[in-house]
């Protein structure tokens, strides 16, 4: 029986081209989605024999989808296949359960050795970081860092203006919902564009999108 994947992955074109890569390995990837909340359906419905799923992704991180998946006592083996090689989303990654960390720059036969090690029931991560695993199961601590943010400079407020300008609203809109004046959310918006160091209301609101902010706000109101 050929093995069957699940790829959760919000770039299109990697996930149409690695479905194909893997297919013509003669492995099957049951299905190939964008969103770690569909993602995570899909495996409880599918019951997939391992999931590929990236780490940076705008709805829900892969740190996220790993976190729920082990609320929901998923069995099934999740490896994060990443661009990210450093050291902090590595142990994260694997502290919260990934049983390989792999890197999308490996050659498509690696890849699929691996696969064929974690079916196995090993746990596989990219060459270049087994110093930062051997270091991890050595008990060394390995220091984990505060991720600086492009919004560490905001105040509270500004976030909330941020995220209600990445909603799309105007400073009336957000001025009627924070029951603040319309001059006092231009001013906190000329804060904003100069932090972030863009130019554009547009600007800072795809940022936002990007790194998440938006759903991140909406989850801790």
């Amino acid at each position: 029986m050929s093995m069957r994947v699940l790829i959760i992955d919000d770039h299109a074109l990697f996930r149409v081209g690695l479905q194909g890569l893997l297919e013509q390995r003669g492995i099957e990837v049951i299905d190939a989605v964008a969103e770690g909340s569909k993602g995570l359906i899909l495996i409880d419905e599918l019951k997939p024999d391992i999931v590929l799923l990236d780490l940076r992704m705008p709805d829900m991180s892969g740190l996220e989808v790993l976190q729920k998946a082990k609320e929901q006592k998923v069995e099934i083996p999740i490896v994060m296949l990443t661009t990210s090689n450093e050291e902090q989303d590595l142990v994260e990654a694997l502290r919260n359960g990934a049983q390989g960390y792999l890197l999308k720059d490996m050659e498509p036969d690696e890849l699929v050795s691996a696969l064929r090690d974690i079916e196995k029931g090993k746990s596989v991560v990219a060459h270049g970081l087994t110093d930062v695993l051997a270091k991890m199961v050595q008990g060394d601590p390995i220091e984990v860092k505060q991720k600086e943010t492009p919004f560490s400079a905001l105040t509270p407020r500004e976030l909330e203006i941020l995220c209600l300008l990445a909603d799309g609203q105007s400073n009336k809109v957000i001025a009627r919902n924070l029951g603040i004046s319309d001059g006092t959310v231009k001013l906190h918006v000329k804060a904003i564009l100069r932090k972030l160091e863009v130019h554009s209301r547009v600007e800072a609101a795809v940022i936002a999108v990007e790194q998440g902010l938006r759903q991140k706000q909406k989850k801790d109101s």
